[in-house]
């Protein structure tokens, strides 16, 4: 039968496919839409709507909240800070989101620390609030705390609970920045790596201040009160692991005493009010890399500072008064040994004088002058600069690096013999010769028979026992013959020694100072004069002659000026009050002595017929060619006489029926003040 109506079963077949087809697709529609909207109000019970949610990162920071909303069961990292969330605006499901590791809700309006934080919390931010306290049960909520930020609140040292931290076993960063602790918190967890308590008011540091820290690695202490005085001697040799010290901002006048040496790597002694390095201050610091001194008053820095620092890379000093003499003669070689594997920050000269805005390290020419002098006794040379404790002051003559030092091993006679010593010495291969010039100065002079790379100068004051005083020593360039010393005592003796350096020491690379051992000490002996009143007269009266050419000068200028500004005001006040330069007062007589006839005429029109200036009526006198011109020229000088009228058309025969408004254009006001239009002419 179905086969006999085939096409009719295939066409209800058809139609059965295509209802099937159908619901399925409807049925598939309704699903989608189903689990779209499943979806859509899941996501909106998981993420606040005024935040934006990624994954588990929730970001409600800027949003101007008062209150933490609801927050998703999957949250880790929360962005709460810049709104106006304080504390009753932290609800107590918080601590429940068990998820939430890292919280930020710095620069909001919490007055006390918060109570209801998650227990998971591991990092928290908390600055740029007015927090005043730190209780312990606060924290003790958080036993997995590492990281806690509370920099810019209003904590002092007594409102942090005694033990606070006690239940914090894995913090390790603490910042309490730009607070008000005047002493170092106690307490301190064993396990704390980086204390930052910069910008606070802590001025004194007790020794138990740091006790059981064996695991900080940065201490940063900038901008308090610290002193030396004030700071115990062995506070900072209990931090053993120390990598990083900063004591910026503070009034230390030298490095504190025991610092860490064996892993400090930063060492931050800037903006103080340091003036030396004691030697031995940074001995054993072997892993140093970075030291930075700037901003205080050094002005040389001792031998023998740097022996220790191997690794330091780079070294900033830059804001200091540095003397460049010999006194760093040491600090040059070494930098030049350093070569690029040392950055050098402000090694700028400040003195003497030749060098000052020098960098140390291009002072070639000026360190190879310097000469290092052995001293018997001392542990260590010094240079011709000076102590290494002091600062160099730069001599008024010869050398530029002077040294002055008690007993310095140089051979000179046995203090206990009589000295026998004349005014010249003669060695093997140099003569001296020494004159007193005054009573504080002599003259030394010498010669030498083979040339030298430079002479070492010392002499000595004769004291009235047995005893020696000081000796001054400096280096001679090795071309000059003569030596001025200055600022002697008077009425003293002064035994005068020289001694050539040899001129191989300069292709050796370094200066040694040792003389020839062949070569011996030429002595020589001079006294200084008594003071004279007469001598002082003489120099005050030699200062008086050379004043008073200068004083001469200055007076006569002083009243070349006067008188000119007497004149200038004289003439000025005559103008103003008409009495003088003006031409009312002057006269025929004085006229015709002065000038000549022809340069002015009567009426004070020069010869161009130019009138200069008329006060009152007066005559113009013009050659009779002028005003007729078509007549021959006469044999006798005829001239033409001409009325002249002041500038406002008045004249001398004025009638009493002047009409004020009369010679606008037109002679009218001439002819009714009796005066004709035309000119007569006359011979």
């Amino acid at each position: 039968m179905c086969n006999t109506m085939a096409p009719a079963c295939k066409a209800k077949l058809g139609a059965w496919l295509f209802m099937l087809f159908l619901c399925l697709t409807v049925h598939a529609s309704m699903l989608q839409f189903a689990a779209a909207t499943i979806q859509g109000f899941i996501g909106d019970m998981t993420c606040p709507s005024v935040c934006r949610c990624d994954e588990d990162f929730i970001y409600c920071n800027d949003r101007g909240l008062s209150s933490i909303p609801s927050l998703p069961p999957s949250a880790s990292v929360l962005y709460l800070q810049n709104n106006h969330i304080n504390n009753p605006g932290l609800p107590t499901s918080l601590e429940r989101q068990l998820s939430v590791r890292v919280v930020y809700l710095y620069d909001n309006e919490l007055d006390e620390f918060p109570m209801h934080l998650p227990p998971s919390v591991r990092e928290l931010h908390l600055q740029d609030n007015n927090i005043r306290t730190i209780p312990r049960s606060a924290l003790a909520r958080m036993p997995l705390l590492e990281k806690l930020h509370l920099d810019d609140n209003s904590i002092s040292t007594v409102s942090i609970e005694d033990q606070a931290f006690a239940d914090n076993p894995r913090l390790r960063l603490l910042f309490l920045s730009r607070n008000h602790l005047s002493s170092i918190p106690s307490g301190l967890p064993a396990s704390l790596e980086e204390l930052r308590l910069d910008d606070n008011r802590i001025s004194t540091i007790p020794t138990h201040a740091f006790r059981g820290l064996t695991s900080l690695r940065c201490l940063v202490l900038d901008g308090n009160l610290l002193a030396n005085q004030r700071i115990a001697d062995d506070t900072f040799s209990r931090l053993s692991n120390l990598t990083e010290l900063s004591l910026v901002r503070n009034s230390l006048q030298t490095p504190p005493v025991n610092l860490p040496s064996g892993h400090l790597q930063r060492l931050s002694l800037q903006d103080n009010a340091m003036t030396h390095m004691p030697r031995g201050s940074l001995d054993g610091m072997h892993r140093l890399q970075r030291l930075d001194l700037s901003g205080n008053n050094l002005t040389t820095l001792p031998r023998g500072l740097f022996k220790d620092l191997d690794n330091l890379g780079q070294l900033l000093v830059r804001g200091n008064p540095w003397h460049c003499g010999c006194n760093l003669r040491w600090l040059y070689d070494w930098l030049h040994a350093r070569g690029n594997s040392i950055t050098v920050r402000g090694l700028t000269c400040h003195g003497p004088d030749r060098v000052r805005d020098m960098a140390l390290i291009d002072l070639n020419s000026e360190m190879e002058e310097c000469e290092v002098v052995r001293i018997t006794g001392a542990k260590d040379k010094v240079t011709l600069a000076g102590a290494e404790s002091a600062t160099t002051n730069t001599p008024p003559q010869g050398s530029l690096f002077t040294l002055r030092s008690k007993r310095p091993g140089l051979g000179f006679p046995d203090s206990g013999l009589d000295y026998t010593l004349s005014s010249s010495g003669v060695g093997k291969s140099l003569a001296l010769n020494v004159k007193p010039l005054s009573h504080n100065s002599v003259r030394v002079t010498w010669s030498v028979a083979q040339p030298s790379s430079s002479f070492r100068l010392s002499w000595l004051r004769l004291g009235t026992g047995n005893a020696m005083g000081s000796i001054t020593e400096t280096l001679v360039r090795g071309d000059r013959r003569e030596y001025l010393l200055t600022s002697l005592q008077p009425h003293s003796s002064y035994i005068i020694c020289m001694v050539p350096l040899p001129a191989s020491s300069e292709s050796k690379g370094t200066i040694s100072g040792d003389a020839d051992p062949d070569e011996a000490l030429v002595c020589a002996k001079a006294e200084t004069s008594e003071f004279s009143p007469i001598e002082e007269e003489n120099d005050e009266d030699s200062q008086q002659i050379i004043a008073l050419p200068l004083a001469g000068i200055i007076g006569g200028a002083t009243a070349t000026v006067s008188l000119a500004l007497i004149f200038g005001v004289f003439c000025w006040y005559g103008h103003r009050t008409g009495h003088l330069c003006t031409r009312d007062h002057y006269t025929r007589s004085s006229s015709r002595k002065n000038k000549n006839y022809d340069d002015y005429i009567e009426s004070g029109t020069k010869k161009d017929n130019t009138i200069l200036e008329i006060r009152g009526p007066g005559f113009q006198m013009t050659p009779m060619a002028a005003c007729q011109p078509m007549q021959p020229k006469p044999l006798q000088e005829d001239y033409i006489i001409h009325t002249i009228f002041p500038s406002n058309g008045t004249g001398l025969f004025k009638g009493s029926n002047h009409v004020s408004n009369a010679g606008h254009g037109t002679n009218r006001g001439y002819r009714e003040g009796g005066i004709p239009d035309i000119d007569y002419c006359y011979t």
